[in-house]
């Protein structure tokens, strides 16, 4: 009998595989995105102290209206310019993206290009 592959559990193995490589410094923190099947967060982490400096999502009250009658990619896109200027305000110029086990494509591509061009280097 074939059993059906846990794609969650796959990403997760490719995300635990990932982070021990990745980490967050206070020079450089880890630009970590989620996405669930209906909405897109970003967390910009610093692992040495285990703090969030910065985060948004699409059910942020200020992005909520924004996102309203956008398709999920728009959306994302919103978010990443969001946390882009939120790290900007906090003076965090370079981060390292962490895309969490997620393929490089669609939303996680384009929370990737909103984040740049609020002026993040990646």
């Amino acid at each position: 009998m074939i059993k059906q592959k846990d794609k969650n559990a796959s990403r997760k193995k490719r995300h635990d595989r990932v982070r021990r490589k990745i980490s967050g410094t206070l020079e450089r923190p880890r630009f970590c995105v989620y996405r669930s099947l209906n909405h897109i967060y970003v967390q910009i982490i610093n692992d040495q102290n285990g703090t969030t400096l910065a985060a948004a999502s699409t059910l942020d009250p200020d992005l909520k209206e924004k996102v309203v009658g956008k398709t999920k990619k728009e959306a994302a896109q919103i978010v990443g310019e969001a946390a882009g200027k939120k790290a900007m305000e906090k003076g965090i110029r370079r981060v390292v993206f962490d895309r969490s086990g997620y393929i490089y494509h669609g939303r996680v591509l384009e929370v990737a290009s909103g984040a740049r061009e609020a002026g993040l280097e990646f």
